[in-house]
């Protein structure tokens, strides 16, 4: 008797569900994977075990309700975000967020403040605001805060939150932004207002950014993934006033541009904490599937299973895949603009190994972070929520082709080992002289598939190489392009994010310690520039007349002390998208 399993996520409550049932005799041969979702999209595949039906079966049931474990229904607040030109001492809410500089914190030989802003909201609270600001040793560097309870006044509370010596960057607004998130949560605040203390240092070209990442900030610090608790708490915040920021269309417009990215970062983020018991690359494919449903208007979803892998010759990535009782799933997503023409044709490519166990080269020993390898597949978590935030702004005269290899990368008597020689779509052979080295390999014929939909740009991101994280820390990522045209594009797209990229160097020379005796290349060059070698392995698979560059996003991918994802990558790359755009 075969079994089939039948696996279901739900992306607006992020619940998942798994069951089983039995088929006749007849259908031994093959499992076939139903994804059931909305009538507007079905997909179904069969898939082709590599070893005895019944065996495979058993193993593949055993793996998916690992731990009985299903996520919890979360719906995410919705927060209404406007402009207003209003006095602050008349504004009416629960907290007004005042955003201060060091300098803004100059008091005179009275002990009164210089600022005019801080010096009428002083004078409006009979002297309190100075006075706690002194006896808080408040001098508004950047992380402190305060906030002051005034029962009976139009606001129910006060904040001065520090900016440090200045805020001009996005960054630095969006960091505002989660500090009013905080005392709202901590308040179990309704509704905010955020004002800066010298809004005049804000240049009217950019108070459209910065206001887009108070909004930002407010949205993703608001956040908090309880999905796998027992015990969750529901912020109550519904809406935030930025005054001084400018009002009207334009500004609107901006602000819901922020609101859509942020709920891309946290949908990314949501996907690499699901642990791997629960995100197996077949749930990764059918959350892929959702995203088209739920922007059918604009997107479409293409999965291929391992037989339509085998016939686009996709060795590379199946042999990776090959070890695991979860089957791969290669994920393609199409954006298309409703009306209009296309103009620019990209690519997001993103790693998608949903656990890494190293395979033959098993990582062990400190520092190998086998416990976190669920988070392997961040690029594919990068490229999926800029794929949610694009679904909803809809850039004009751009195509946006979303790929991922998912896969996992496991031990068995049918995987991979050292030594083998594998084969990838274009016909190039790698010697495999590291098991631990397979998120290349996978991106490999993720790269050869991104050239052959006929793309002018490609960008692929992946938690690739150690190496990176020795070299740039855990803050940034690393860049590798031999496109300065490239490279000024993603660069200027990640200044207006907020997150930080670096670009590294693509030593062609470097390429010697890639050769292989029997193959065309080996998989890994060894511990010496393992970034850069990696990067050049990539090179192989990327067609000539495409732009392409490869974003090592191994250091930020996680946040060690909230033990959490960051989301990274998500925001440049529909910043990116955006301005490839027609808009």
């Amino acid at each position: 008797m075969a079994v089939t399993l039948v696996t279901s996520f739900a992306s607006s409550s992020s619940r998942f569900h798994f069951r089983s049932f039995s088929s006749s005799p007849s259908s031994l041969s093959s499992c076939f994977v139903r994804f059931q979702l909305p009538s507007r999209l079905r997909v179904a595949f069969a898939v082709t075990p590599l070893y005895s039906s019944s065996r495979a079966m058993a193993h593949t049931i055993a793996h998916a309700t690992l731990g009985l474990t299903q996520a919890n229904s979360v719906d995410h607040p919705k927060i209404s975000f406007s402009g207003k030109e209003i006095d602050v001492t008349e504004w009416k809410g629960d907290i007004l967020a005042v955003g201060v500089t060091e300098k803004d914190m100059a008091k005179d030989v009275n002990s009164k403040f210089e600022n005019p802003i801080l010096k009428k909201l002083d004078a409006h609270l009979g002297g309190l605001l100075a006075d706690v600001s002194s006896e808080e040793d408040f001098s508004g560097k950047p992380g402190q805060s305060t906030v002051l309870r005034l029962p009976g006044l139009g606001s129910k509370r006060v904040g001065l939150i520090g900016l440090g010596k200045s805020a001009s960057s996005p960054s630095a607004f969006q960091s505002l932004g989660e500090a009013v998130a905080a005392a709202a949560k901590a308040s179990q605040a309704c509704s905010v207002a955020v004002v800066l203390a010298s809004s005049e240092s804000v240049s009217n070209e950019s108070k459209l950014t910065s206001a887009s990442a108070i909004a930002s900030g407010t949205v993703l610090g608001l956040f908090e993934d309880s999905r796998y608790k027992s015990e969750s708490k529901k912020p109550s915040l519904k809406s935030v006033d930025i005054i001084g920021f400018g009002t009207g269309p334009e500004l609107e417009k901006k602000l819901k541009y922020a609101e859509h990215v942020s709920y891309g970062v946290i949908f990314g983020k949501e996907l690499v904490n699901s642990p791997a018991n629960v995100l197996t690359p077949a749930v990764l494919a059918e959350e892929a599937s959702n995203l088209a449903s739920m922007y059918s208007d604009v997107m479409t979803a293409n999965i291929l299973n391992e037989e339509q892998c085998k016939e686009l010759k996709m060795g590379s990535y199946l042999a990776v895949a090959a070890a695991s009782a979860n089957p791969p799933h290669f994920i393609h997503l199409i954006y298309r603009p409703s009306s209009g023409p296309v103009k620019t044709k990209l690519a997001l490519v993103g790693k998608g190994l949903t656990f890494d166990s190293g395979g033959y080269n098993i990582k062990t020993g400190p520092g190998c972070l086998i416990e976190l390898m669920k988070f392997d597949m961040g690029g594919s978590a990068a490229v999926l929520g800029a794929a949610k935030a694009i679904g909803q702004i809809k850039p004009p005269g751009v195509e946006v082709h979303f790929i991922v290899a998912a896969c996992e990368n496991m031990i068995s008597g049918t995987g991979m080992r050292p030594g083998d020689v594998i084969t990838a779509s274009n016909g190039k052979t790698i010697e495999v002289n590291n098991t631990d080295a397979e998120g290349r390999l996978t991106l490999a014929d993720a790269l050869v598939y991104a050239c052959n939909q006929g793309v002018d740009k490609v960008v692929d991101l992946a938690t690739l190489t150690g190496a990176c994280i020795i070299a740039l820390g855990t803050s940034m990522a690393g860049i590798y392009t031999p496109s300065d045209k490239l490279a000024k594009e993603v660069i200027a797209a990640s200044e207006r994010s907020g997150e930080k990229l670096w670009r590294m160097p693509m030593e062609e020379s470097y390429w010697e310690m890639m050769k292989s005796g029997v193959a065309d290349m080996v998989n890994t060059g060894g511990r010496a520039g393992g970034s850069i070698t990696a990067a050049l392995f990539l090179k192989q698979f990327v067609c000539e007349k495409v732009e392409w560059m490869h974003i090592d996003m191994a250091g930020p991918v996680w946040n060690e002390k909230k033990k959490a994802a960051t989301g990274f990558g998500v925001a440049t790359l529909v910043e990116w998208v955006q301005n490839n755009s027609s808009s």
